[in-house]
C-alpha cells in the first residue's frame, strides 16, 4: 500500500471515528446513571484519562514496531493467535455493528428530518453503506480527504451549541464540586455504570493503527494524531455536556434521547432543533466513513498472512487505487445484514467489552516489550511511565470486570463469538503447514 495519508487525514480519522451520535445521546443516559451535575462531568474526564492514557501507551507500540495495526503489535507480543482473533472480532462483529448501528441512527435521523415515512429509514441506512462503499472504492486518497472535510463540518454545529451556550444569560447552576450523585444513588455504583457509558463514545480511536503503513510519517504522525485527537474530543465532551447541563434541568436530561435537540432550541429556538439534526447527520456520516475507511483493512491484514478463506483474493488490494476492495465488501455486507436485522446496541455493547479486552493486552504489551527488548529504537515513548500505562491497564480492567458483573450473559456472548474464530485460525494454520 502507499504512503499517501498526511498527519492531518489521519488526526481527522481518529476524530471522525470517534466523534458519532455519541455526543449527542449520551448525556440522557449518564444523567441517570449519577443523577448529578458534578458526577456526569467526572465520567466524562474520567473517561478521556483513561482513552488518553491508552492512546500515549499504545501510541508507544505504534511508533516502535514498523509493522501494520493492532492486529500486528498482538501477534508481535502475545503469539499469532491473539492478533488473529483481535482481527476476526473487529471483522465479523465490531466493523459491520458500528457501520450499520450508526447508519441506522442515520436513516431514522434523515427520515425524521425530511417528514418521510419511519419505515424508509432502513432504506436509506443502507442507501448511505453502499455510497460510502463507492466513496472508499474510488481509493484511500479521495476518502481520507473527504473524512477531513467532514470532520470539520461536524465540529461546527457543536462548536455553535457550546459558544452560544457559553454566553446564555440564563444558565442553570451545574455546580462542578463537590463531587456528588443522585439521591438513592451509591457513589460506586454512579461511577461504573456513568464511566461505561462515556467510554462508549470515545470507542473507535485505536481503528487508525490499521492504516500504519499508509501514513507518510508513523513514527511521529499516527501517534500525534491518536494523542492529540483524544484530547480534542475530551475537550469537546466535556464542554458539550457542561452546555446541556446549564441550559436543561438535570430532572429534564435525565433519560432524555432528544436532549440536544431540547438543549438546542433553547438556545436557537425552532431553528435549533433543525440544526441539531443536520448536525447529528453530519456527525454521524463523518463516524460511518472512519469506519468503513479503517475497517475494509482489517480482511486485508488477516489475509496477507493467509488466516481467512479465500485469503488469496482478500489479501489484494486494487492496484490503481490501493484499496482492499474484498476487505470493504465483506465488511459492508455484514453491516447490511445487521441493519435488517436490528438490535445493533447489544452488538456494539458486546464488542466494546471484547475491544477493552484486547487494549488492555495492548496496553500491558507496552511493559512486557520495554523489558524483553529494551534495545528495540523507540521514537515515541509513553511519558511517566509506568504511572501513564498503570492508568491504562487498571482503567481497562475495571471497565471488562464491571461489564461482566453488570452485563454476564452479555460478556459471554461477546467472548464466544469471538472464539469462533478459533477452528478458522487452526484450520488455515494447519492447511498453511501442508
Amino acid at each position: 500500500m502507499k504512503r499517501q495519508i498526511s498527519f492531518g487525514q489521519a488526526l481527522a480519522t481518529v476524530v471522525g471515528s470517534v466523534i458519532g451520535a455519541g455526543v449527542f445521546f449520551k448525556i440522557g443516559v449518564i444523567t441517570t446513571q449519577t443523577g448529578s451535575s458534578s458526577m456526569t462531568i467526572f465520567v466524562w474526564v474520567l473517561a478521556g484519562i483513561i482513552s488518553i492514557a491508552s492512546g500515549l501507551t499504545i501510541s508507544e507500540i505504534a511508533a516502535s514496531l514498523k509493522i501494520n495495526g493492532a492486529i500486528k503489535y498482538l501477534d508481535y507480543t502475545y503469539g499469532r493467535v491473539w492478533g488473529f482473533l483481535f482481527g476476526w472480532a473487529q471483522m465479523i462483529v465490531y466493523f459491520p455493528a458500528q457501520i450499520g448501528a450508526l447508519s441506522s441512527i442515520f436513516g431514522v435521523q434523515f427520515v425524521s428530518l425530511f417528514g418521510i415515512e419511519a419505515k424508509y429509514a432502513n432504506l436509506v441506512a443502507i442507501l448511505l453503506v453502499l455510497f460510502l462503499l463507492g466513496i472508499n472504492l474510488i481509493g484511500t486518497r479521495f476518502s481520507s480527504k473527504m473524512q477531513s472535510v467532514i470532520t470539520v463540518l461536524k465540529i461546527i454545529p457543536i462548536a455553535l451549541i457550546i459558544i452560544w451556550g457559553m454566553f446564555n444569560q440564563n444558565k442553570i447552576a451545574a455546580p462542578l464540586l463537590p463531587l456528588t450523585v443522585g439521591a438513592g444513588k451509591s457513589f460506586s455504583g454512579a461511577i461504573s455504570q456513568g464511566l461505561l457509558s462515556a467510554l462508549f463514545a470515545f470507542e473507535g480511536w485505536i481503528v487508525v493503527t490499521n492504516l500504519a503503513n499508509e501514513v507518510k510519517n508513523p513514527e511521529r504522525d499516527l501517534s500525534r494524531a491518536i494523542i492529540l485527537g483524544l484530547s480534542a474530543i475530551t475537550l469537546i465532551y466535556i464542554l458539550i455536556n457542561y452546555t446541556f447541563l446549564t441550559i436543561l434541568p438535570i430532572h429534564e436530561l435525565v433519560n432524555n434521547n432528544n436532549a440536544a435537540f431540547e438543549a438546542s432550541m433553547k438556545l436557537f429556538g425552532q431553528f435549533g432543533g433543525k440544526l441539531v439534526t443536520v448536525g447529528i447527520l453530519i456527525s454521524v456520516y463523518g463516524a460511518v466513513n472512519a469506519f468503513m475507511l479503517t475497517g475494509m483493512r482489517t480482511p486485508y491484514i488477516l489475509a496477507q498472512d493467509n488466516l481467512l478463506p479465500f485469503s488469496e483474493k482478500i489479501g489484494k488490494a486494487n492496484i490503481h487505487t490501493g484499496v482492499p476492495v474484498f476487505g470493504a465488501l465483506i465488511v459492508d455486507a455484514i453491516a447490511i445484514i445487521m441493519i435488517l436485522l436490528g438490535n445493533f446496541t447489544v452488538l456494539t455493547d458486546m464488542l466494546v467489552f471484547v475491544m477493552w479486552i484486547f487494549n488492555t493486552m495492548l496496553s500491558i504489551a507496552v511493559i512486557i516489550l520495554r523489558k524483553r527488548e529494551p534495545e528495540l529504537t523507540r521514537p515515541f515513548k509513553v511519558p511517566w511511565y509506568p504511572i501513564i500505562p498503570l492508568i491504562s491497564i487498571i482503567g481497562g480492567i475495571f471497565i471488562v470486570v464491571s461489564t461482566i458483573i453488570n452485563q454476564f450473559i452479555l460478556s459471554l456472548i461477546g467472548i464466544g463469538l469471538t472464539l469462533l474464530g478459533l477452528p478458522i485460525y487452526y484450520y488455515k494454520q494447519k492447511q498453511n503447514r501442508n
